[in-house]
């Protein structure tokens, strides 16, 4: 007889591990003096995080918010010509320079895992050029030994975090078996969830690379530990302008691989730190443009802040009219009510309808009118999940 094949939950996708917010940040991590600071002023378009050619430059977190540059809203103000306009953005956080150690409490090791702790999806920033003016934790570049550094010290965090959580677990049993049989059951399927847990770990692997062995019960445990590991990531390549520009660098194709074989379907972005700093120094978004075109090239910037929103799972609807457009951000999985709640709070608790325009589906046919013509003009209910672009007009009851 072949062996019975695993069974494995089809509900169980990434998109469930984490926070089911609207208010979600991203944390820059990365070895001391990456470019970390410098990409938060490029993102954010300000020169708010200090930078230095010192380790450690960074000590307390920064925190801002990057506006995105969305061809949808453009569309959406063009057509309505509103008095006020109110973008996306995704809440990015600088943090400190880990180094090898942290875990147990080199560099500025736990305060620094905490801030990590803290965010909801991470940006690697990998430093993939060479500079004998700027300095380096380890002396040489090799972006590849330091991103396995960082992931090794967040494992290792995780697991001292899992196996402090299993020995108080341990202390509840007699309490827990004391109660009920169903009481006692649920205590067993979190204390074989924590065994699972610490095996993957233990094997090198990180928690969000892991799906496949996790079943919805246990991702409502492991959202309840908020493990290092469980948070989406992508990789943020800082390269020198000579190679961002011609597109080439010695250091991608073995960070392609290692991200291939250890974070697969993770982004990555090459960029050129020094470079945007440069654009952003620029007195306006024309001299910028002539810049770039100069260059022949583009800003990675909006491409990072586009990757960063949609990396946690954020997604926007819109409304839109004379008098406001406004792009709303939304956990990905939101209800029509849920939606509303983020206008008012009494728009969830009152929620009657709502009147859905696709975004595609407005752009090709111009009007409300037009569309209620096509009937594409679609009235919706309080089980409907909104959509990435959805246009919606919401009717709220008194």
């Amino acid at each position: 007889m072949p062996p019975k094949k695993k069974e494995v939950d089809v509900n169980v996708g990434p998109w469930m591990l984490g926070r089911f917010s609207k208010a979600l940040k991203v944390g820059m991590v990365g070895m001391p003096n990456v470019g970390k600071s410098t990409l938060y002023n490029s993102l954010s378009k300000s020169h708010h995080s200090k930078t230095a050619n010192v380790p450690f430059c960074t000590i307390d977190p920064s925190e801002t918010r990057a506006f995105m540059e969305d061809p949808r809203f453009d569309w959406l103000v063009a057509k309505d010509k509103p008095k006020n306009e109110v973008r996306a953005y995704v809440t990015v956080v600088d943090i400190a320079g880990l180094v090898s150690g942290a875990s147990k409490g080199e560099g500025l090791g736990n305060a620094f895992l905490s801030h990590i702790q803290a965010v909801d999806g991470i940006v690697h920033v990998l430093r993939a050029f060479e500079d004998d003016d700027v300095i380096h934790a380890e002396d040489t570049v090799d972006p590849v030994r330091d991103i396995t550094t960082i992931c090794s010290e967040l494992r290792i965090k995780d697991i001292s975090i899992m196996k402090s959580k299993k020995e108080m677990h341990k202390k509840t049993e007699t309490a827990a078996k004391s109660k009920s049989p169903n009481h006692y059951k649920k205590w067993q399927e979190e204390d074989a969830c924590m065994d699972k847990i610490l095996e993957c770990l233990e094997a090198d692997k990180d928690v969000k690379n892991n799906m496949e062995n996790w079943t919805t019960g246990d991702i409502e445990w492991l959202n309840d530990y908020g493990l290092l590991t469980s948070k989406p990531c992508m990789f943020a390549i800082n390269m020198n302008k000579k190679d961002y520009v011609r597109k080439k660098n010695k250091f991608l194709k073995p960070i392609f691989d290692w991200v291939n074989a250890n974070a697969p379907g993770s982004a990555m972005i090459p960029y050129c730190g020094s470079y945007e700093e440069e654009m952003q120094d620029l007195e306006s978004d024309a001299a910028r443009a002539a810049q770039l075109k100069e260059d022949e090239t583009t800003s990675a910037m909006n491409k990072m802040i586009t990757t960063a929103f949609h990396m946690v799972h954020l997604i926007n609807f819109f409304t839109s009219g004379p008098d406001e457009v406004r792009a709303w951000t939304i956990r990905k999985g939101y209800k029509a009510p849920q939606a509303a709640g983020c206008i008012h709070t009494d728009f969830e608790k009152k929620f009657v309808m709502a009147d859905v325009m696709a975004f595609d589906a407005l752009k090709e046919h111009g009007t409300e009118a037009e569309m209620k013509a096509a009937g594409k003009y679609r009235q919706e209910g309080k089980g409907y999940e909104v959509q990435d672009g959805d246009v919606i007009f919401y009717k709220i009851g008194k």
